[in-house]
């Protein structure tokens, strides 16, 4: 069996650097003749139109409180197609914290409709998990869906019912009815805080950004540079539970440190450029950060990977998506505003998402289906909001 997974394993990565070779010329061509036409047709330092210019009201979607009464909604992720309890088009959001408002102890998933229809889809319990998940069942960012409607979920749980220490945690796998059937832990996984995914086919990557290592022991507000984003490798064969074959540490040296009123603070959203650029949101330093060659670096890009931008706008960046025109979007943990940055890093004038000045009630966004705007948690409210 494990030679047969190895296998495939090789023959899907042996397709996936093809595409991703292919895909990162065809993008280089491509950018190479936008940059010629807006040489022509705009002015020296000039950037294209920003995605975000097209909105400007932000309505409210849905309450993200289910009936447990779980808080602090984190992570998002679009349904991209129907199956199980999944319907397409709805929008999956995962609670940090249960009804205590302790942080770490949140164990749901809600399912919104476009047109605010609410359900749970998933309540996790430790003691029912089907593998191991150090410290327990406190939901993260780290949120996606897989081939045949298999969720994954970050947990990075906080020990004696969220009045301990943080546990390094897990990724929990649920079927398209948010049941668990496995768990990933280990392997460079060590307080699992967001997440992106590049789906090939039967084969997927994981992107993970990590925030716990070195903090044992730390004072509040003390950074270490010792964040990590991995890379897990993931066969996903139809019909059956994704397969873990593999774990790279691809990038290391970010910025983290615990913080009394939001518990932990480091690397945080991620992107994937359609050139295999991994983009990172560095929330202690209000920077993007960019990872070349992801996919298939086989070493990691050291020193928290090199600066696209920072400052200026920025003001601790949480989540991370990518826009339809290639643009990178980002939130505030700062002041409740949105951000527009392009991969070379020129900022566009924020965009308001929280009333003015609101500080820390923004953490996860995506962008929403047919790019009719963008969808963002508040953890505030406790809602699912739509910029639009």
């Amino acid at each position: 069996m494990h030679a047969d997974l190895t296998r495939m394993c090789r023959r899907n990565q042996s397709r996936r650097i093809r595409r991703l070779v292919a895909g990162g010329l065809a993008a280089a061509a491509a950018g190479a003749a936008v940059v010629a036409s807006v040489a022509v047709s705009m002015p020296a330092g000039a950037a294209p139109p920003e995605f975000l210019s097209h909105f400007s009201t932000v309505t409210q979607v849905a309450s993200t409180v289910p009936t447990n009464g779980d808080l602090n909604p984190y992570g998002i992720a679009n349904v991209p197609f129907s199956t199980g309890a999944l319907v397409r088009g709805d929008t999956l959001v995962s609670n940090f914290n249960a009804s205590s408002n302790l942080q770490g102890t949140g164990t749901t998933i809600v399912e919104i409709s476009p047109s605010g229809s609410v359900s749970q889809f998933a309540q996790l319990s430790a003691a029912n998990l089907p593998g191991a998940c150090p410290g327990g069942v406190g939901l993260t960012t780290a949120l996606a869906v897989l081939n045949d409607g298999y969720v994954v979920v970050g947990s990075l749980p906080v020990t004696d019912a969220g009045t301990g220490t943080p546990g390094a945690g897990c990724l929990i796998v649920l079927n398209s009815h948010g049941v668990p059937v496995e768990t990933w832990a280990g392997r460079g996984i060590n307080g699992p805080w967001d997440m992106t995914t590049a789906q090939f086919g039967d084969f997927a990557d994981l992107f993970v950004t990590n925030v716990l290592n070195g903090l044992a022991g730390a004072a509040d507000d003390s950074p270490v540079n010792q964040g990590t984003v991995l890379r897990l490798s993931v066969l996903t064969p139809p019909g059956r539970p994704p397969v873990l074959v593999g774990s790279s540490t691809i990038g290391t040296g970010f910025a983290e440190e615990l913080d009394s009123a939001a518990l932990v603070i480091g690397p945080t959203g991620l992107a994937i450029g359609p050139d295999g650029t991994l983009y990172v949101s560095d929330t202690v330093h209000s920077r993007i950060a960019a990872i070349p060659f992801a996919a298939f670096r086989f070493f990691p890009a050291t020193g928290g990977g090199s600066t696209v931008t920072e400052g200026n706008q920025l003001d601790g960046p949480l989540g991370l998506t990518l826009a339809p025109n290639g643009d990178l979007l980002t939130v505030n943990s700062g002041n409740g505003n949105g951000v527009e940055v392009t991969p070379t890093g020129f900022q566009f004038p924020a965009v308001q998402f929280d009333p003015a000045d609101l500080a820390g009630d923004l953490f996860g966004l995506t962008v929403a289906p047919n790019g009719r705007g963008v969808l963002f948690v508040d953890d505030g409210s406790n809602t699912l909001e739509l910029l639009h």
